[in-house]
């Protein structure tokens, strides 16, 4: 009997209509494991790259969440819903704004901004979700925070509708974007459609997998690379004096400082760093 893999990666291609907790669900039923987390949710109406780790990647989820976006999302201008998503119920309506407006304010919204996110979001206020008290009819205060657009462009315009393509920071909501790119040029919008197409340097959606059958990748060199870590490579004996918490020094040479993923045999067995104080545990990645 084969044995199924239960510690790695997953580059799942999430549909439209499935939140990011069924298709966790689904995962933890197909691998047999309770241990499956995703690195940054998508909206039950998105779709596209979901990162879900399992089993002892878990200990990688930091590194995944604080990665820059990249996505694709459609604008409906004209109607703005409660949720700024084709789900919500309509709050206001205004006029249309031209190809030449659209594309004159989306200069605003490249570099640092300060956003608002969504009163329907995971956002926690006074230890409550900000959507659980949308919906029970509280309306909370969303306060604005920092966040950096890399790179934003229109890639299609037919009125009432515009196409858009963005690279963000974590912690970025293109719902929040799409409202306020429509404040700007004077009307008021909702998103209608959006893909995550990257994460950070992770862009292989695995597009064509049967419904319920599920890749789990190893944690390889090639991954932690893509995380911007350096790798080491120690012997099976040096592995067992990391799984003991042995000082680095004693185990490491002097190298470069930075973050580090060390392997052996193969396998990712802790994530290191090196800095002014020396060498330190991250995380270690042991069966327990």
């Amino acid at each position: 009997m084969v044995k199924i893999l239960k510690s790695g990666i997953i580059f799942f291609n999430k549909k439209p209509g499935v939140t990011s907790f069924d298709a966790l669900r689904d995962i933890k039923r197909f691998l047999g494991t309770k241990k499956v987390g995703h690195t940054g949710t998508l909206d039950k109406f998105a779709s596209g790259l979901l990162i879900v780790l399992a089993g002892k990647a878990l200990k990688l989820s930091q590194w995944f969440t604080n990665c820059d976006k990249k996505y694709i999302g459609k604008i409906r201008f004209g109607i703005e819903t409660d949720t700024l998503d084709p789900e919500g119920v309509v709050i206001a309506e205004a006029d249309l704004p031209s190809r030449e407006k659209t594309e004159q304010v989306l200069a605003q919204f490249t570099g640092e901004i300060l956003q608002a996110p969504p009163a329907y979001s995971a956002i926690h206020i006074n230890g409550k979700r900000a959507s659980d008290l949308a919906r029970s009819g509280i309306q909370p205060e969303m306060k604005k925070r920092p966040v950096t657009i890399y790179e934003l462009k229109l890639l299609s315009f037919e009125s009432p509708f515009a196409e858009i393509f963005v690279h963000c920071s974590s912690g970025t909501y293109i719902r929040s974007l799409a409202r306020d790119i429509a404040l700007a040029a004077g009307s008021r919008a909702h998103l209608t459609a959006l893909k995550r197409t990257n994460v950070g340097n992770f862009n292989n959606i695995e597009e064509n997998v049967p419904a319920g059958e599920y890749k789990l990748n190893p944690i390889n060199e090639s991954i932690i690379s893509a995380l911007g870590m350096k790798c080491i490579n120690v012997e099976p004996q040096m592995a067992l004096h990391v799984f003991n918490g042995k000082p680095l020094s004693q185990i490491l040479d002097e190298k470069g400082k930075g973050i580090y993923g060390l392997f052996s045999d193969g396998a990712l067995i802790a994530v290191v760093k090196n800095d002014d104080s020396g060498w330190k545990y991250e995380c270690v990645l042991n069966n327990t």
